[in-house]
Formats: structure tokens, C-alpha cells, sequence
């Protein structure tokens, strides 16, 4: 059973270099943005992944999934050329049922490291953040907001088991002990396209829903698009 009030948005750049990593950080800044707005909250898991908490989050989110494209000059081009950027959103809700959901130890890598983020110095002298790889499918999370080591490894789990499930329905298997390495995802069609050059719009391809407020969009008003 999922808690529709509790979702987890995690980014991954595609192909772009630079640009697609600058890409991937403004995906999350316009999440993060959004959730604001609809007065939900918003907390950093890692570098690439927030968890949102507000009524109906999954409801209202669960169509960002896929990968978006983003056309701009890049900033990261002494020539000020035109760049392509893809990055891939994965929207998952957490998972009700997550601690009767048994992963065996000898499937799992764990990994303590240094953690960059808030928490003072304290946080950047400890190991307090949590990397965790489920070795039968490669599937790797990271938590490194929380303080103490303990917390971030329980929220890394809480991941683990949303990223494990989501696969066991999209697979139709019935047990995580099926779940196997599957030949790596290669970037699919995009859902959404942002261009800011040389015109400025963003189209939804799946309603063919276009508008020209992209800065709007990407400031948080998802709305606009009717998600």
C-alpha cells in the first residue's frame, strides 16, 4: 500500500555533460518550488533527490516521470552556443508496508561517507551520509540531510524499498528476490521540452500542451501545465 502524501523525486542528468548535471539541479529547484506553493514540504534526501510531504503529493506528481529535455545557450560554452540537455525525473511514492518488506543483508552494499550538505561542520568531519547499492539490481540511493548517521541510512531504506517495489509492479513480479540486473535504460522519449533558445516554450508532448511562460514553469508554476 503507498502513502499518496509522501513522495520521493529523484533526478539523474542524461546526456549533456555540464549542461545536463546544471540541467538536473534546475528540475529540482522547480520541485522544490513547487511544492512551496501548494504549501507542502520539501527536504533534500541527497544531491539529487527530495522527498515531498502534502496531501495527494504522488497524485499530483506521479506524471513528472520520464525524461525532460531542456534547448538554452549554454552557460558552460565559451562559444555561447546552443545546447541539448536531457535529464530523467523518477517520481515514487513511499511505501506503507516498507518495513515488512525483507531485503537480505548479503544483497545489500552499504557505504558511509562525508556529507557536504547543512549540519556544520559536525556533518562534514562525520560519515554521517548513507549510500546503499541493492547489489541483484544495481539500484543505488544516498541519504546525507539528516544529522546522524543512523537517520539517513533508515531514509535511504525508506527509498530503496519505494525504487524496489515500483520495479516489482513494472517487471509484474511478486517477489524482490526475482528482481535481476536488466540491461541499462537508455533514454527514452521526453515527456516535457523547455527551450529558452531561440524562441522560449515549453511543451508538454504527451497533450501537446505548449506555452511560452517557461520561466514560469521552471520557477515552480507547474500548474500551468495542468499536471
Amino acid at each position: 500500500m503507498l502513502n499518496s502524501n509522501t513522495t520521493f523525486i529523484a533526478i539523474y542528468a542524461g546526456a549533456g555533460g555540464d549542461d545536463a548535471k546544471d540541467w538536473a539541479q534546475m528540475l529540482l529547484f522547480m520541485y522544490i518550488k513547487y511544492a512551496e506553493k501548494r504549501n507542502w514540504k520539501a527536504e533534500k534526501v541527497s544531491d539529487n533527490t527530495i522527498e515531498v510531504k502534502g496531501e495527494g503529493s504522488y497524485i499530483r506528481l506521479k506524471s513528472e516521470s520520464g525524461v525532460h529535455r531542456l534547448i538554452r545557450i549554454s552557460p558552460f560554452d565559451a562559444k555561447k552556443l546552443r545546447h541539448t540537455s536531457f535529464a530523467l525525473v523518477e517520481v515514487l511514492p513511499e511505501i506503507v508496508e516498507a518495513k515488512h518488506i525483507s531485503i537480505p543483508e548479503k544483497d545489500l552494499k552499504i557505504d558511509f561517507f562525508r556529507s557536504g550538505g547543512p549540519g556544520g561542520q559536525n556533518v562534514n568531519k562525520v560519515e554521517t551520509a548513507v549510500r546503499v547499492v541493492h547489489i541483484p539490481t544495481g539500484i543505488v540511493v544516498s541519504a546525507q540531510a539528516e544529522r546522524s548517521q543512523a537517520a539517513n541510512r533508515e531514509k535511504a531504506m525508506r527509498l530503496l524499498k519505494a525504487k524496489l517495489v515500483s520495479l516489482m509492479e513494472e517487471r509484474h513480479e511478486k517477489e524482490i528476490a526475482n528482481l535481476k540486473t536488466n540491461v541499462k535504460p537508455e533514454w527514452g522519449h521526453e515527456i516535457r521540452s523547455y527551450v529558452l533558445h531561440p524562441y522560449k516554450q515549453v511543451k508538454d508532448n504527451r497533450t501537446g500542451k505548449k506555452m511560452s511562460n517557461v520561466e514560469g514553469v521552471l520557477k515552480g508554476d507547474l500548474d500551468l501545465l495542468c499536471i
